[in-house]
């Protein structure tokens, strides 16, 4: 999984052991405030025999496995995008004596090349489906579905949930998200991230934003809000060239840049937030719900297998986690399912650049559906005027 706050990238190696789930964190973080990462893997380890069941982290910042995990037995890329994959084949070429499983769908576009061709090694195989026909696949540890979807011409979307059995946890790559105004402490750690807070949370080009609490948490609730939907409902974008020859001017501006500005923020953009996070209650990514809402069925099926399982913590790969959710709690966040259309919780100003560019210009990249395009309650926030 990927998301970017600044010129480098975290590495999440999540880490399942014969006996428990380990989402690798740094141990000065807290488990449940700390993911915002670039690449999974999960694998299990042959030497993991204790019987204890915990969870421990370790965040990475390149694609070299550094946790102490001897005799690595599998490792498994659940997932099918490129930005999820990239640090896959490297990993796994770290590990040459373990399995490698990839979900079965991977691609390439515009040319679809062989999984040599996409870095992945010469031991690479195809994850099964499901544990269900495969019941010695994890030795009775774990139990795994996989998500297919095809949303469009020439793309595929994957999504593998494992079930961690002694310990109650289920982990999924992008399928649900939580998220609340306090940003993760692996971005106010690090200076370079700090400053990427900082750079979000000015109101003019060329302010100096000073380094509180406050103005960290602003500079959160704008990042998170441009890349779930790219023109949200309380901002407004300018992506000419004006904005670029002004940062041109101011080379040596603090937090870098030159301080390009392309986007300025209204008043609503609090209220933009705090109805987008619903105080952390879990929910589908936009981008996501309109790639799942292309099969309906296929959602339905997954979920009726997964929610068959006893779990009480989920880990999705992005934003907050763990999760305290229980099976019917997890289906709950699939709001679309529920309703005649495809609902969000979200405003509908938020999701209206979104639903244009899928009526318009982007049409042809994904499938009808009979849910149509996204929608969401009005909340009357109003975009700032133009300068």
């Amino acid at each position: 999984m990927m998301r970017h706050y600044g010129a480098k990238a975290a590495v999440l190696l999540l880490i399942i052991s014969r006996t428990l789930a380990i989402i690798n964190i740094p141990s000065s973080l807290s488990p449940s405030r700390s993911r915002r990462n670039t690449s999974c893997h999960a694998t299990t380890d042959n030497n993991a025999n204790d019987g204890n069941d915990k969870v421990e982290s370790n965040i990475l910042s390149s694609s070299k496995p550094a946790v102490s995990v001897s005799n690595v037995r599998d490792i498994i890329l659940p997932s099918v995008a490129v930005e999820h994959k990239v640090n896959a084949g490297p990993f796994a070429r770290s590990y040459p004596q373990a399995n490698f499983y990839v979900t079965d769908k991977q691609y390439a576009f515009p040319l679809n090349l062989p999984n040599s061709f996409l870095g992945l090694p010469s031991w690479t195989k195809p994850l099964p489906r499901s544990s269900r026909d495969n019941a010695d696949l994890w030795g009775g540890e774990l139990e795994h579905e996989v998500l297919t979807v095809k949303p469009g011409i020439g793309s595929m979307y994957q999504d593998d949930a494992l079930f961690h059995k002694s310990s109650g946890t289920m982990l999924v790559c992008d399928a649900i998200f939580a998220v609340d105004g306090t940003p993760p402490r692996i971005l106010t750690e690090e200076e370079e991230y700090t400053r990427a807070l900082l750079f979000h949370a000015r109101e003019t080009k060329d302010e100096v934003v000073e380094d509180t609490p406050e103005n960290r948490k602003k500079g959160w609730r704008r990042i998170v809000l441009l890349f779930n939907f790219f023109f949200p409902g309380s901002g407004r974008g300018d992506l000419g060239l004006q904005p670029i020859f002004e940062a041109l001017q101011t080379p040596t501006y603090k937090d870098g840049w030159g301080g390009w500005k392309p986007f300025y923020w209204g008043e609503d953009e609090l209220k933009d937030f705090e109805t987008f996070s619903a105080g952390g209650k879990p929910t589908v990514l936009p981008i996501i719900q309109i790639i799942l809402s292309r099969n309906s069925n296929e959602m339905r099926r997954w979920l009726d297998v997964v929610t068959k399982w006893n779990f009480n913590r989920v880990v999705p790969m992005h934003l907050d986690a763990p999760l305290s959710l229980s099976p019917s709690e997890f289906e709950d966040a699939f709001l679309f399912l529920s309703t005649s259309y495809n609902k969000v919780r979200f405003c509908d100003e938020d999701v209206e650049f979104l639903r244009k560019a899928e009526e318009g210009p982007l049409n042809f990249s994904v499938y009808k559906t009979p849910l149509g395009t996204l929608r969401g309650d009005k909340c009357g926030i109003q975009r700032p005027p133009r300068n």
